[in-house]
């Protein structure tokens, strides 16, 4: 499995139109075939900064989200932080692959 973790740090003003706009896009995303979770959290610290949390059953899936409209459409929404989102990509190991690390 791969996940994605994309931090963001929004601008105060511009904070309820990327709710809304990364809200519209999770149904979408979490459709796309090989999503095995989307979800868009909000800091309990500070309203203002936000992780959206992919999960994605292969790399070639998540490679098709990538360049899918969807993700064209997040980036977009990219405008609206304070500074540039922090993209992290993991591959997550289960016990039976540690051996292969």
């Amino acid at each position: 499995m791969n996940l994605v973790i994309i931090r963001m740090n929004a601008l105060s003003e511009k904070r309820m139109e990327l709710t809304q706009a990364l809200s519209s896009l999770i149904c979408s995303i979490r459709m796309e075939m090989g999503c095995l979770r989307c979800d868009f959290c909000r800091s309990i610290e500070d309203e203002n900064r936000f992780l959206l949390l992919e999960e994605w059953d292969t790399k070639e899936n998540l490679m098709t989200h990538l360049n899918s409209e969807c993700y064209k459409v997040l980036s977009g929404a990219m405008t609206l932080l304070k500074e540039p989102c922090e993209s992290m990509f993991y591959t997550v190991l289960h016990p039976e692959m540690i051996e292969e690390v």
